[in-house]
C-alpha cells in the first residue's frame, strides 16, 4: 500500500472486529510514527496503550461510571463554543450522515446519546490508546500531536489496521488517569481505538466528504 492509498482508505472506524492485534506489529507501527514532524524535535506526545485484561478491566469500570449518569467534563474545549460557517454545517452534515447509515433519526436524541456511549467501549476495538501532552506545552506542540497521530493512522493502514481518534475520552480524564497513571503534569488529549474494521457494520460505510481544493487553497505563480 502506498501513501496515497493509505490516505484514501483511512477513515474513522466506529465498529471493529474482535480480532487480536499482534503486539510486536503494534509496537513497531507506533515507533515508526515517531518520525512525524515535530517543531524543535520536542516530540511532545506521551502514549499509553491498553489491551487484553487491562483494557477489559478499564472498560468494565467505565461502564459503571457511565451508569451513574453524571457527565464528564473536559479540561479544554473540544470545539469552539460557537461554530461559524462553514464549520458548523460540516460538523452537522457528517453527524447526520453517520446516523442515517444506522437508521437513527437525527431528532431522536436518546438514540443518538445511546450510540455515542460506544465511544467509551472503543467501538469494540481490541486496543485502546491514550495520547497525553505535558501541560507546559502550547498550541504549536498540540499541533505536533496531530502530526504524530495522522502519521500513525497512515502507518496503521499500511499494516492492515484501522483506528478512530476520540477526543470524547477527554471528558473522563480522571478515570483514564487512574487507569494509566500518566507522568506528573501530563493531561489527556484523546483516545485512539485500534484494530481491524468490521466490513459489515453500516457505520463503516460512511466516508466523510471533503471540501474541494478551491475552497481551502489559493495558488499564485504555479
Amino acid at each position: 500500500m502506498n501513501v496515497s492509498e493509505a490516505v484514501a482508505s483511512r477513515m474513522s472506524v466506529r465498529a471493529f472486529l474482535d480480532t487480536p492485534v499482534d503486539g510486536a506489529l503494534l509496537r513497531q507501527t507506533i515507533a515508526k510514527a515517531a518520525r512525524a514532524a515535530s517543531g524543535g524535535n520536542l516530540q511532545p506526545w506521551a502514549l499509553h496503550v491498553l489491551a487484553g485484561d487491562p483494557l477489559r478491566d478499564f472498560l468494565t469500570g467505565m461502564k459503571l461510571r457511565l451508569a451513574t449518569g453524571e457527565p464528564g467534563t473536559t479540561e479544554f474545549p473540544i470545539y469552539p463554543p460557537s461554530l461559524k460557517e462553514p464549520y458548523r454545517s460540516r460538523r452537522f452534515d457528517v453527524g447526520k450522515q453517520m446516523y442515517d447509515r444506522m437508521a437513527i433519526a437525527y431528532e431522536d436524541k436518546a438514540a443518538r446519546l445511546a450510540w455515542l456511549e460506544n465511544n467509551y467501549a472503543f467501538f469494540g476495538a481490541p486496543v485502546g490508546m491514550f495520547c497525553y501532552v505535558d501541560r507546559e506545552m502550547g498550541a504549536a506542540q498540540w499541533s505536533d500531536l496531530g502530526m504524530y497521530l495522522a502519521t500513525l493512522a497512515l502507518l496503521l493502514r499500511e499494516a492492515g489496521l484501522d483506528c478512530c481518534f476520540q477526543e470524547a475520552w477527554a471528558r473522563y480524564h480522571p478515570e483514564v488517569d487512574a487507569a494509566v497513571t500518566p507522568a506528573p503534569g501530563h493531561m489527556l488529549f484523546c483516545g485512539v481505538a485500534i484494530g481491524y474494521r468490521d466490513p459489515d457494520a453500516p457505520v463503516n460505510a460512511l466516508q466523510s466528504l471533503r471540501a474541494p481544493l478551491d475552497e481551502f487553497a489559493t495558488f499564485r505563480g504555479i
